[in-house]
């Protein structure tokens, strides 16, 4: 499939901090991209430049083959945005915000209000349609949000971050909802740094850290880049030292790595089989009880921690 998005050397300073670095990737029609990293990685400032809210410091990106820099306005003709914070009249109801925003794109008359009808079911919302937005849970106004989004019919729609303060069965619901939207042919950019999001949701990860694109690919061919390893998760009691425990289980010959999130242990190793009994030891010896352990195959978590020697959510 031909690219849609393609992004070269991308860079935005503010004064002496390079908030993005020279990221390069692209997106090609039809999949679904995430840009996973912690808070602070650059992925909202990257989305902001590509939507061209944000002009580069260097760096260019071409968008169905418009650049950011020299065809702002085509860009924003062909994008759709859903920001992290919500772009809603709470006053108003959903059919009313839906139409109001619809008008800031130039659809009218009965265009813009079959447009609005086909929103509303997209976002599962048509039965709420005229309660006001003030009323509507968290995750009900996510959706509201991703309807503003979806209105003019964009080629690429950006999200950024879309599940941010949300309850499980909202988040549960947006997921789907994008699955849904890429099932129907939107290509879709997905920043999060929820790991499990970009497992379920990606053709294909963009690892960001720090302002770097470290590492771009399919699932598997990231894992690949951790080797054949297996982590054990140790569940520990708040009161007990987790930094000492873990200091202990550098000391064994087949631990690669362990950290610690939350009195969550995480170690990598070849083998959790060969490890665990040598770790429960060392936990035993300096009084620490290991309440549960969950023992996980190599996932994008393992990869942040392989390339950046951290925990993907510090």
């Amino acid at each position: 499939m031909p690219n849609i998005l393609e992004v070269q050397n991308l860079a935005k300073n503010y004064g002496d901090f390079q908030a993005v670095k020279g990221v390069s990737f692209n997106i090609e029609e039809g999949e679904i991209f995430s840009l996973l990293g912690p808070n602070g990685a650059g992925k909202t400032t990257t989305i902001s430049m590509l939507s061209t809210l944000y002009i580069p410091t260097s760096g260019d990106a071409t968008i169905a083959g418009y650049s950011i820099t020299r065809n702002p306005m085509d860009v924003r003709n062909a994008i759709g945005v859903v920001p992290q914070d919500l772009a809603l009249y709470e006053d108003l109801t959903a059919k009313e915000n839906l139409i109001f925003w619809g008008q800031m794109y130039g659809l009218s008359g009965k265009s813009l209000a079959n447009r609005v009808d086909e929103v509303l079911e997209q976002i599962g919302l048509t039965d709420k349609a005229k309660d006001r937005v003030k009323t509507y849970s968290g995750g009900m106004k996510r959706r509201v949000n991703i309807g503003v989004g979806l209105l003019h019919r964009p080629k690429l729609l950006f999200m950024d971050e879309p599940t941010v303060g949300i309850d499980p069965q909202s988040r549960r619901a947006i997921l789907d909802t994008v699955k849904e939207l890429n099932r129907q042919g939107m290509t879709l950019l997905y920043t999060t740094h929820y790991m499990e999001e970009a497992e379920e949701l990606s053709n294909r990860v963009g690892i960001i850290d720090q302002g770097q694109l470290i590492a771009i690919g399919t699932q598997k061919e990231l894992t690949k880049q951790v080797g054949e390893t297996e982590t054990l998760i140790l569940h520990i009691s708040e009161n007990d030292d987790p930094d000492a425990l873990i200091t202990a289980f550098k000391g064994i010959k087949d631990v690669l790595e362990a950290n610690v999130i939350n009195h969550e242990i995480s170690v990598i190793t070849h083998s959790a089989k060969d490890v665990l009994a040598q770790v429960v030891t060392k936990a035993n010896e300096r009084g620490i009880k290991i309440h549960s352990i969950d023992i996980r195959e190599p996932n994008l978590e393992a990869v942040f921690l392989h390339l950046t020697g951290r925990a993907l959510r510090d």
